[in-house]
């Protein structure tokens, strides 16, 4: 259940109210990875932003400002690629702590830098404040769509594969900095599938899950046998299972899909993306999401996640 005090509550609240004031120059407005803007016919604009805080996303140390810098980048770049599309320019508006000297700024620019000259991004402008408070940091990513256009979390059918790249449960020994935005293997699958639906695994696994199951009108039955749990969170001691990890961490940033089963087949048979994909589970008529674990037996799947929360207040 959605937290009514939460940031999803919050965003559903705005969505509201926003949607009223939406034109036909908006293909996508609230509620996906990033909003699609029709600038002509032909011309489709992807927008995302994304807002660090220090404190809440990193820790200054042991996370150094290069980390800060390339991951305040590489999760704006994931949104693209959960949209298929591809990135162009970039705008960074940063409030540097005062005490933090020139040589943050700079060293969180080289972070950025390093990445957006990787993906041939534009760093093209920004704002900059100093402060008296922690380090925050705000990328705004313009993009375009490719292919058929930008694959929304809305369109998962009964019948579909729940498929997945790479592996899950480690953000928290510190791939939340290092992790690899995966553009390359988005564009790879909009060409070579009809993708139904995608976005890229922020929250957490299981909560994503349940972004696309409700936005698709849909349910799903996930294996737990075949999700694919990384080896940083099978070394993780602290009472949770590498599964727990897994479904719940959050900012692993890999996608989570939905293709049809022939796709799917064809996709585990093949080595078209370069990076390994897996089939976790199906998409059904219905609502909610079930796990199947190896000995049969059935549990719901809640939304496990991240999930910023507002203080509870009296309000009587």
């Amino acid at each position: 259940m959605t937290n009514s005090a939460g940031e999803f509550a919050l965003i559903e609240w705005i969505r509201q109210r926003a949607a009223t004031h939406a034109n036909q120059a908006v293909g996508i407005g609230i509620g996906d990875d990033a909003a699609a803007l029709r600038l002509s016919p032909s011309a489709e604009m992807l927008v995302t932003v994304d807002v660090l805080l220090e404190g809440v996303h990193f820790k200054m140390p042991p996370a150094t400002p290069v980390e800060v810098g390339r991951k305040a980048l590489a999760v704006n770049l994931s949104d693209i690629a959960a949209m298929a599309g591809q990135p162009v320019a970039a705008v960074v508006g940063i409030a540097c702590p005062r005490d933090g000297g020139i040589d943050l700024p700079r060293e969180l620019h080289e972070g950025m830098q390093t990445l957006a000259d990787e993906f041939k991004v534009a760093i093209v402008g920004g704002d900059t404040n100093i402060w008296d408070g922690p380090l925050v940091v705000s990328v705004t990513l313009f993009g375009e769509a490719t292919g058929s256009g930008p694959v929304r979390r809305d369109s998962a059918r009964p019948g579909d594969w729940i498929m997945t790249t790479g592996s899950f449960g480690g953000s928290l020994a510190g791939q939340h900095f290092t992790f690899q935005p995966r553009l390359l293997e988005a564009l790879a699958l909009h060409r070579e599938t009809s993708l139904h639906a995608m976005l890229d695994v922020s929250d957490g696994l299981a909560a994503d899950l349940h972004h696309i199951l409700d936005e698709s009108h849909v349910g799903a039955i996930l294996q737990a046998d075949e999700i694919p749990i990384s080896e940083a969170a099978r070394l993780i001691n602290d009472g949770r299972t590498p599964l727990e990890h897994a479904l719940g961490d959050g900012e692993d940033f890999e996608l989570l899909f939905t293709v049809s089963p022939e796709e799917g087949r064809q996709l585990l048979g093949t080595d078209t993306l370069g990076t390994p994909i897996s089939h976790i589970g199906e998409i059904i008529d219905g609502s909610g999401c079930r796990l199947v674990h190896g000995d049969g037996s059935e549990t719901n799947l809640p939304r496990l996640g991240w999930e910023h929360g507002f203080a509870e207040t009296d309000s009587g």
